[in-house]
């Protein structure tokens, strides 16, 4: 039962749900021997292939070299994915590529190569023509021979020895440079080309461009842009996407989920087709508390592959963190698969007390209910909309109204209706659901007219709903009734707005505003006894509800029971510290208490406010008041008094039955000399001309404390 009384906080509902999957990245997976691999990345390699055609073998003795170009790589077809991949990116893109024996080095008078595979990495291989920008990443050969450095004129990057640019790269329309062409004059005046500082390494001269971005090798001809790299923003490593799945790894194990995201980002632009950077992707949003952008990312990840078993993991245990328990199912038992224990166990709970919980709110047996709720929460529904709602029906039953709008309002924060509208929750749709606990809610808070538009809402939403039905009627009436009596008692006819009102709690008994409304009629009828009756009615479901407290201690006031007056004035004062008219009230209630005991009241009179002393003969009868005097001695010249002083106007005001006197040393020497005062500021309490208490330089809490003390 202790469970059911405590609302759950809103920063741990989910935080929860990041601890479990914080290491998610990695998992155990039983090998064909029976033993197991132990963090096993979460992802899958895409082997890019050769970023070349083959180049025809030519005898040795018959190969030439007339061009600038520097050498080829055998390839294999781009396009093609590795179908045996093991779940893992190879160490090093560069590593994977080779030169293959019986490859020479193209000649310069041959038909050029031309790479049409698919890639947005920004490095060219060397002895290769590529259209419209399309580059793959290779290995840089040694330099061994002075060679010449062309580069576009207006983005920066590096570009190999002999390369020739065309269309769009480095500022040089096509046509502009040809193949044989290696003059620099004429690239200059083409290509807006600028001479850069030459290597101390070998004698050639570097020669930026104005567009591009991007490391080029030895004798490339490029042609067309630079094929969907972000120009001169992310450096060229970071179009790797092994070392971004890397690094958003790293940032993710470190909690730094914004970056990790950002890298899981970055590695999708490259290879949209990864499920393992969605699935990485999705661990990521929900570190972030984005737990439905989470469970769209797992649908993504098998929808590029359906047998992909993290993912749906991650699915079902997100489903079942949102109280969808049917849906998750779907997801922990995948055939061929041995599920989670954990996940088992988590899901065997959570649909036993959702179960239990049905049954108690079906009979209105709301503790039954609250406890069942919590119990699935803490069985791993922390974050389900439906299951939050649900809390907040019951308290609002059990006239727990803040506990309640807190629950409400955490259930809203959790992106509720976006999944699993379509579900049903308690015999209604999802989102019908939150609507129908909602509009209750703001019938309890007294705004009638929010109510009605908030079930409406639900109606369309659920139409076959009987519950929703049937408190939209309610809604409609006691809105009516409410409305009449209003109108009743602006027109002075007490007797039959108490009726109305009386019409609204028949259909709705738990409406503090309808008790509270009516208390004011039995007041005007002078019929106190009921008018308290009614205020404690309203403030037993509504224990803060200031206007039933204001009535109350009015109708106490009326039946003169000053201690019971006393009391409610307290708790307002606590509610409006600094409402004057409730403090002069609380001050007169005081008083006819005192005066009801027999003690001595003469004199007493609301003070308020500090009152300025400017002679001995009046601080005298001052102090000789059966009041209590807080006395203030200050000087004008003095810093602390400067600071102190703003706090003893609040004070008189927050504590207006004490008297408060100012005395200026300066301007009254007698009083602080009659008083021994030595030290400023000092405070003095007095009471029947006698001081009770002295401090010196006190904090603001002290000073409070003391004031509170000697209040009446």
């Amino acid at each position: 039962m202790s469970n059911s009384r405590n609302p759950i906080s809103e920063m741990c509902l989910v935080d929860g749900l990041t601890d479990r999957f914080r290491n998610s990245l990695n998992y155990t997976e039983p090998n064909n021997n029976g033993s197991t691999d132990i963090n096993k990345p979460d992802f899958k390699e895409l082997d890019l292939g050769s970023p070349v055609s083959t180049l025809p073998t030519r005898p040795a003795t018959s190969t030439t070299s007339s061009s600038s170009s520097s050498g080829s790589m055998s390839g294999q077809n781009p396009n093609r994915v590795n179908p045996n991949y093991s779940g893992e990116l190879s160490g090093s893109v560069e590593s994977s590529r080779r030169f293959k024996p019986g490859h020479s080095r193209s000649r310069s008078d041959s038909y050029p190569l031309i790479y049409s595979g698919k890639s947005s990495v920004s490095s060219f291989p060397t002895g290769n023509i590529c259209p419209s920008g399309k580059i793959l990443k290779t290995a840089i050969p040694s330099n061994k021979s002075a060679k010449n450095d062309i580069l576009g004129s207006s983005r920066t990057g590096n570009y190999g020895h002999g390369s020739i640019i065309r269309g769009g790269i480095g500022g040089v329309d096509s046509g502009a440079v040809k193949e044989k062409s290696y003059d620099q004059e004429e690239l200059k005046k083409k290509g807006n080309f600028k001479t850069a500082i030459p290597s101390n390494k070998s004698s050639k001269s570097d020669i930026l461009g104005s567009s591009g971005t991007g490391n080029y090798l030895h004798g490339n001809i490029i042609r067309g842009g630079i094929g969907g790299v972000d120009s001169g923003l992310v450096k060229e490593k970071n179009y790797d996407p092994e070392e971004l799945k890397r690094m958003g790894n790293e940032n993710y194990k470190k909690g730094n989920f914004t970056e990790a995201l950002s890298f899981y980002d970055k590695a999708i632009a490259i290879c949209p087709g990864n499920a393992a950077c969605h699935c990485n992707r999705a661990a990521a949003l929900i570190g972030l508390k984005r737990l439905v952008e989470a469970v769209k990312e797992c649908e993504e990840a098998i929808r590029l592959d359906p047998s992909y078993f993290r993912a749906h993991q991650r699915l079902g245990s997100l489903l079942l963190c949102l109280g969808q328990v049917e849906n998750a199912r779907k997801h922990i038992y995948i055939m061929g698969h041995q599920p989670d224990h954990g996940d088992l166990l988590n899901l065997q709970g959570v649909e036993k007390h959702i179960g239990k919980c049905t049954d108690a709110r079906r009979v209105a047996d709301w503790w039954s209910t609250l406890r069942e709720a919590d119990a699935a929460i803490a069985f791993g529904a922390d974050a389900s909309p439906q299951l939050l709602a649900c809390r907040a029906e019951a308290l609002l039953k059990l006239h727990r109204l803040e506990d309640a709008e807190l629950s409400l309002s955490n259930a809203h924060k959790l992106e509720s209706s976006i999944l699993g509208s379509q579900s049903k929750n308690f015999g209604m749709l999802s989102e019908a659901y939150l609507l129908f606990v909602q509009s209750q809610l703001e019938m309890a808070l007294g705004r009638f007219e929010n109510a009605l538009t908030t079930i409406e809402r639900a109606g369309q939403i659920d139409p076959r709903s009987i519950e929703v039905s049937v408190l939209s009627k309610n809604v409609r009436l006691v809105g009516r009734a409410r409305a009449r009596g209003n109108n009743l008692f602006k027109s002075e006819r007490y007797t039959e707005a108490c009726a109305a009102y009386g019409e609204g709690l028949r259909l709705d008994s738990s409406n503090a505003v309808l008790y509270c409304n009516r208390a004011a009629c039995w007041y005007k009828l002078r019929q106190w006894e009921k008018s308290v009756d009614d205020c404690d009615q309203a403030l037993c479901i509504q224990p803060n509800y200031t206007k039933a407290l204001l009535r109350k201690a009015s109708s106490n006031t009326k039946l003169e029971r000053w201690a019971e007056t006393v009391r409610d004035y307290e708790v307002l004062r606590k509610a409006l510290p600094y409402d004057n008219e409730v403090a002069e009230s609380m001050f007169h209630a005081q008083v006819a208490l005192k005066k009801s005991r027999g003690e001595d009241v003469y004199n007493m009179k609301f003070a308020g406010e500090v009152e300025l002393v400017s002679g001995l003969e009046q601080f005298r009868a001052a102090i000789s008041s059966p009041d209590a005097f807080v006395v203030y001695f200050e000087a004008a010249s003095n810093l602390q008094c400067k600071q102190i002083s703003p706090i003893l106007h609040t004070l008189s005001s927050k504590y207006p039955s004490i008297h408060f006197l100012k005395v200026d040393v300066d301007e009254s020497p007698a009083v602080a000399t009659a008083e021994n005062v030595k030290v400023l500021p000092t405070f003095k309490i007095y009471k029947q001309g006698n001081c009770m208490k002295e401090v010196v330089s006190p904090n603001p809490e002290v000073l409070e404390s003391l004031v509170r003390h000697y209040t009446i």
